[in-house]
């Protein structure tokens, strides 16, 4: 089996217990690696989600929200479990997906010995192929017997489709003095523009939180990292972003306690870690960009102008190129849509160095340093559109052969 990255050094949080088991869903035999996770949620713990817009969404995530309204309906303080399958997405499979999604939740229920209410499917994986749900009842009983605290980084590892690498941070502070941690896990590599309102993120803390403060606490976290990154301007099918609050820590937060707000940047941050995780790890990438529009009038004519560069095929290719070919940073901007547009009032940086103004190549344009910045790993690039206050920051990858190399011989 593949072993933990001994990288993540992802902190026990009290009340989540994490399984992995093999199930030959996504490698063979040969080359076995987990693709089985399995996330316990102990008893009175609070679960917030949010979930793929994409219309063609995968029947694991219909039967997720649904399982999730009903437990928050009823009130249920029973333990939740979140069952992970990597390999097969099952997406696009009809009323047949349902049914797998259905009874793979009542064969691990029968294991743990709980209603299949309590079980909420996620996958990940090759879209359009049946869900092999006799392989998870094999390893049903495996999967149940793994469960411990110290698990997060193996759950990383086993969640992995083309991902290179498993991800996963943790943040603690001090509340009143008792320390509160938050710990995480995601995946995703490629089909990355998350638009939740392929990645899945599972983060849990074990302050107490009522699903109210939890579930805005989480919308709010998730437009500032996950929905402010692209690889390839593809949302899948599949994309689910888990919060859980165990309440074990002994602390109780609400909007009007004193560390609320330290509580919500230490979240925050902690997502942007998960998230920009997943664009350094895009599939195929060299280079990770930070693309910052500033100046805007609207959040939204400000993401227009960074999506538009973030995506721009030729731009990406660029980078990989580490070509200071600046003029198709120029033309997706222009191409953005954003109406009554002054371009001559524009102004964009490559790192720190000045490359157009006044709609054109600025006077103090340096090519030689323009290239050195292209040539580095990590780089920014700002958009100054001078016509308001508002500001937005997207980040992104490059374009690469090893990326058309992975999406064409994916389902080899």
């Amino acid at each position: 089996m593949v072993s933990a990255n001994p990288k993540l050094h992802i902190l026990p949080v009290a009340g989540v217990r994490w399984g992995v088991a093999y199930a030959g869903i996504k490698s063979s035999a040969e080359y076995p690696s987990n693709d089985l996770a399995l996330m316990e949620l102990a008893s009175s713990s609070q679960c917030a989600a949010v979930f793929t817009q994409n219309a063609f969404c995968a029947a694991p995530i219909t039967v997720a929200k649904n399982k999730l309204a009903s437990i928050a309906e009823q009130k249920n303080s029973s333990a939740i479990y979140l069952l992970i399958n990597s390999g097969n997405a099952n997406a696009g499979t009809g009323d047949e997906g349902y049914r797998a999604a259905e009874l793979s939740c009542q064969l691990v229920a029968e294991s743990i010995n709980c209603d299949a209410q309590q079980v909420l499917p996620f996958s990940t994986g090759v879209i359009g192929q049946s869900l092999p749900v006799e392989k998870i009842q094999a390893v049903s009983d495996a999967l149940n017997a793994s469960l411990s605290t110290d698990s997060w980084s193996l759950a990383a590892e086993a969640i992995m489709t083309t991902d290179t690498v498993a991800k996963g941070f943790s943040r603690t502070m001090d509340i009143d003095g008792k320390s509160v941690t938050v710990s995480g896990i995601c995946k995703g590599a490629g089909m990355i523009r998350p638009n939740m309102a392929t990645m899945l993120a599972y983060v849990a803390t074990d302050a107490e939180l009522d699903s109210k403060d939890l579930q805005e606490l989480l919308d709010h976290v998730v437009q500032c990292s996950f929905n402010r990154i692209t690889v390839d301007g593809d949302t899948s099918t599949n994309d689910a972003c888990v919060l859980a609050a165990t309440g074990q820590a002994g602390i109780k937060l609400d909007n009007k306690h004193d560390a609320w707000h330290e509580f919500k940047s230490m979240l925050r941050l902690l997502f942007v870690d998960l998230a920009t995780a997943i664009i350094r790890d895009a599939e195929g990438a060299s280079k990770f960009i930070t693309i910052d529009v500033k100046g805007g009038r609207s959040s939204a004519e400000c993401l227009q102008v960074a999506y538009a560069v973030a995506e721009s095929p030729l731009v990406k290719t660029a980078f990989f190129a580490s070509d200071a070919n600046w003029g198709r940073i120029l033309a997706a901007v222009g191409r953005a849509g954003v109406e009554h547009l002054d371009v001559d009032a524009i102004e964009i940086y490559l790192d720190h160095l000045l490359i157009c103004q006044q709609g054109g190549q600025a006077s103090t344009y340096d090519e030689q340093q323009a290239m050195k910045i292209m040539g580095q790993q990590d780089i920014s690039v700002t958009i100054d559109l001078q016509r308001g206050s508002v500001d937005e920051r997207v980040w992104t990858s490059d374009l690469s052969l090893d990326y058309v190399h992975i999406n064409a011989d994916y389902r080899s």
